[in-house]
């Protein structure tokens, strides 16, 4: 299969990581409906994924672009670098990585051990770090490229209790997409932040959601917390309006990797429950920017940093 043009905006060859449901497996069709190569990694290709790898084999035959599953696990380095190889092996490049995978637990956060909060940073954290030491050196080779991170408002906006390891990992990954911004440009790599807001139907992010091992530490909560709990989620979902859709995260993202290298945007947000991370996120960007003019670094933010 022929590689596709360095630069181009069409046909580009694209990475999905997390992409067997949700954000990532709409993303990936989106793009590949779009014209472009897509590599769609998941877990278990052969196992309970076989299903979701196979419809995405069977969209390809009706797509301008193409679409295909390579077994990818984000814990695993291993898993990693190989996925990155088969890519290569396939397309002979890679144009865009996007930073999906992720995994969610509701919960007090006293009941989560130790080992529970490490495992969700592996996932939303860790995962995306193993990705860009198997990819980066590719993209800084070839002088340009983009790394989108699909993040959440929960890391700025009015995030609810009972989800803090889920908020916390990916408060922690929206500030590692942040420095690796800054190390990234001069490479001639561009660093998108997609900004999800609590999107409650549409994908299996709160359905495949853990919950706390410690059990009786949870059961302490029930008495003044049980009623709040039970109805939590319902009120989430009464935020997002009727017409709101998870397609709408996918279509920014094909915009945004449509879009000239270096005119894409920093930062862009997607959240129809409008829980205030917009807001934060402009101030926090311009100060950001600001400061990075008075320490003499300009040069290391992108042409729309405090956009």
């Amino acid at each position: 299969m022929a590689a596709s043009r360095p630069g181009s905006s069409a046909g580009q060859v694209i990475l999905v990581t997390g992409a067997s449901s949700g954000f990532g497996r709409l993303t990936a069709a989106a793009l590949a409906r779009a014209g472009h190569q897509v590599a769609a990694g998941m877990r278990a290709v052969g196992g309970r994924n076989a299903t979701a790898a196979r419809e995405l084999a069977e969209l390809a035959s009706t797509v301008s672009g193409t679409v295909s599953a390579v077994e990818m696990d984000v814990q695993s380095q291993p898993s990693v670098d190989a996925a990155v190889a088969d890519v290569l092996a396939r397309f002979g490049r890679v144009d865009v990585v996007i930073h999906n995978a992720g995994h969610m637990v509701l919960g007090p956060a006293e009941a989560f051990t130790p080992e529970q909060l490490a495992a969700v940073y592996d996932v939303n954290v860790l995962g995306t770090q193993r990705v860009n030491r198997a990819v980066l050196p590719l993209l800084r080779r070839q002088g340009q490229g983009l790394v989108l991170w699909v993040g959440s408002s929960s890391t700025r906006g009015g995030h609810p209790p009972f989800l803090a390891p889920y908020f916390a990992a990916k408060a922690g990954m929206d500030a590692l997409a942040e420095s690796y911004a800054g190390e990234l440009i001069r490479f001639g790599v561009d660093t998108t932040i997609v900004v999800p807001g609590a999107f409650t139907s549409g994908t299996n992010h709160f359905r495949h959601a853990g919950h706390p091992d410690d059990q009786e530490r949870e059961a302490e909560y029930e008495e003044a917390y049980g009623t709040l709990r039970a109805e939590m989620l319902t009120s989430l979902a009464d935020l997002v309006p009727p017409d709101a859709d998870a397609q709408s995260v996918a279509d920014e993202i094909v915009r945004i990797v449509g879009l000239p290298a270096g005119r894409r945007p920093y930062r862009t947000h997607v959240d129809p429950s409008r829980d205030g991370s917009e807001v934060v996120s402009a101030v926090a960007d311009r100060i950001r920017a600001e400061f990075y003019r008075r320490v003499g670094i300009g040069d290391l933010l992108s042409p729309n940093a405090a956009l």
